[in-house]
């Protein structure tokens, strides 16, 4: 069957332009495909595809003016999914070393080492083979760790400002770059080596190089092209992720992802972040704090769009004030390099139709590395958006060999390919432990920090649950107040029926360190009242989540809600300085 896709956006008149045609005549498209680019009067659309099939007919071109309701190509739906070609086999020279072992780990990152050494603490004989020179991954390398590092000393540089308004008063800071890159290198240099000698200590081998699997039962490693073939019982991939690009983008040193960004060539004096989810605006928190001037560009109309937009608007709110710009709903169609800078072309809601930077940072998420290491050979499964699937043994289709980390779904978080790693290594030695987390936590170590764990108030929404929440405003606490910061929020969500917590966000000072307690209490279904009567110390910011569940039950009295809420009380911020409680029967104002 032939289907036309039309151009439908009720919510605009007139004539609109095409930006760009992505998919091409022969293409087979999936669902939910990004076919066309449409500029409108407010905003650019996406044309995504709602058919399988393959295009047949392009019947717009870039520049053309359409209208509601024009066919802008034909899709025929009766023709096949391809089927992918598998890469040719690795030729295996047969006078290469082999090395015999019970299980290889691809990968060294947190995940990697973690499956590596819980596996040979288990008596089972282990390789790990590493791409890089050193071990850690982009995590420790090039990722979590470097970055924490220069979170910490814009922390330090941000508060130094901040207390001039107590009374104390420091000279502007002076930025040495390249003392700042030896300490953030020797701080790397330390934990790297401190895994090597834990690898020393365990007797798990390394070999450095690029592993590719041969066949379901062999790996071969490649490294200064000095070939090792491993012949192994079993596997582990812990192979990791890569920034994403932008298709177009012209090669420019001036143009970089984040690995890029943490080796700090340059302080540029302008900088653009693309990119409004967290590794973006942690990166714009640090080369704000040294002295970058700093513009977001967003796609959608909020910061970290997989939260709440209330837990995410005190961070909105703060940066909105240091940042020179955010563009929310905005996209960049063309970057054009000149000696001097990189003018950049936006389409958006309210944005320039172009502005001067001297860099570009590209933050527009993560892409497994599912395809790249032959895992075709072995039969490995990978799925559409490039991830191996795997069951709760962390068992991949082939089942001696297993997946852990960004590689086996999201979300791609170091601390869940820890926990993964021990399940994998266990199973691998006849433990079968099985992986079941509940909740797994998300931070963005931005200023404010925003934590999120469980369910969200969109998703329990989304999915019909019958929820509750409790919200307790930071405004109402000593201790965030003696910081000279009242913007925070926690939020918890209960589930009605049985007063049990599914969810929780916090945002403010320390909220990766507090959402550990939501997050346990998520595990052992911990109920309202059980939470609020956990005696928390005084002052402290960890009480806010005690105060945010008696918020739920109606017994707050650090808070003047007027009368007995039910137990859909919330909160929602109407105005900077004022909180609105919301009740069955009661508006209750806080300035």
């Amino acid at each position: 069957m032939i289907i036309g896709v039309k151009f439908n956006e009720t919510s605009s008149s007139g004539e609109h332009e095409i930006s760009e045609i992505i998919a091409k005549a022969g293409d087979y498209v999936r669902i939910d495909e990004q076919l066309i680019v449409i500029e409108s009067d407010k905003a650019a659309i996406d044309i995504t595809s709602h058919i399988e099939g393959e295009v047949i007919s392009i019947n717009v071109s870039v520049g053309q003016k359409v209208k509601e309701g024009q066919v802008l190509m034909l899709i025929d739906t009766s023709k096949s999914r391809p089927i992918e070609k598998e890469s040719p086999p690795v030729t295996v020279n047969a006078e290469t070393n082999e090395l015999n072992v019970e299980l290889v780990v691809l990968g060294s990152g947190p995940g990697g080492y973690t499956a590596a050494f819980r596996a040979a603490d288990l008596g089972v004989n282990t390789v790990i083979v590493e791409r890089y020179p050193t071990l850690g991954g982009v995590c420790l390398n090039v990722g979590c760790i470097p970055s924490k590092s220069l979170l910490h000393l814009a922390k330090i540089i941000n508060e130094a400002k901040e207390v001039s308004e107590f009374g104390v008063s420091f000279s502007e800071p002076k930025i040495d770059i390249n003392k700042i890159r030896s300490w953030k290198e020797s701080v790397l240099n330390g934990l790297t080596l401190g895994i090597k000698i834990l690898a020393n200590k365990r007797t798990v081998s390394v070999l450095h190089g690029e592993g590719q699997f041969i066949n379901s039962h062999q790996l071969q490693v490649v490294n200064n092209g000095q070939k090792k073939i491993i012949n192994f019982d079993k596997a582990i991939v812990a192979a990791g992720s890569q920034s994403i690009k932008i298709a177009g983008l012209p090669n420019d040193p001036r143009i970089i992802n984040s690995t890029d960004a943490l080796e700090l060539e340059s302080i540029p004096k302008r900088l653009l972040i693309i990119g409004g989810g967290i590794i973006g605006l942690e990166m714009a928190n640090v080369y704000d704090a040294l002295g970058s001037e700093v513009t977001i560009v967003a796609k959608y109309n909020q910061l970290i769009p997989e939260c709440d937009e209330d837990i995410v608007r005190p961070l909105g709110e703060r940066i909105k004030s240091k940042y020179k710009n955010i563009y929310y709903e905005t996209s960049v169609t063309k970057i054009e390099p000149s000696e001097t800078e990189l003018t950049v072309y936006f389409s958006g809601k309210i944005t320039p139709i172009k502005e001067g930077f001297d860099k570009v940072l590209v933050c527009i998420g993560r892409r497994p590395n599912g395809r790249g290491i032959g895992a075709e050979h072995a039969g490995i499964y990978i799925d559409d958006f490039s991830f191996i699937p795997v069951n709760k043994y962390q068992q991949t289709n082939v089942q001696h060999i297993y997946a852990i980390g960004d590689i086996a779904g999201k979300p791609m978080l170091a601390h869940k390919a820890l926990h993964e790693a021990v399940v994998a290594a266990e199973s691998v030695a006849g433990l079968h432990t099985r992986f079941d987390a509940k909740a797994i936590p998300s931070v963005a170590y931005t200023d404010p920090e925003v934590a999120t764990v469980g369910v969200t108030e969109k998703q329990a929404i989304d999915s019909g649950i019958r929820y509750g929440v409790g919200i307790f405003p930071w405004a109402a606490s000593g201790r965030s107040l003696s910081l000279g910061r009242n913007e925070g929020k926690t939020k918890l969500i209960f589930d009605l029926a049985t007063n049990q917590v599914i969810g929780g966000g916090i945002v403010g000072p320390g909220a990766g360190d507090l959402i550990a307690e939501v997050a346990l209490a998520i595990e052992n279904n911990n109920t309202a009242s059980e939470i609020s009567s956990t005696i928390h110390p005084h002052p402290t910011l960890s009480e806010t989540i005690a105060f945010a569940a008696e918020v739920y039950e109606g017994t707050i009295t650090d808070l003047y809600l007027g009368s007995k809420p039910d137990k859909t009380t919330f909160v929602e911020n109407l105005s900077p300085g004022k909180i609105n409680f919301h009740t069955s029967d009661a508006v209750i104002e806080l300035t």
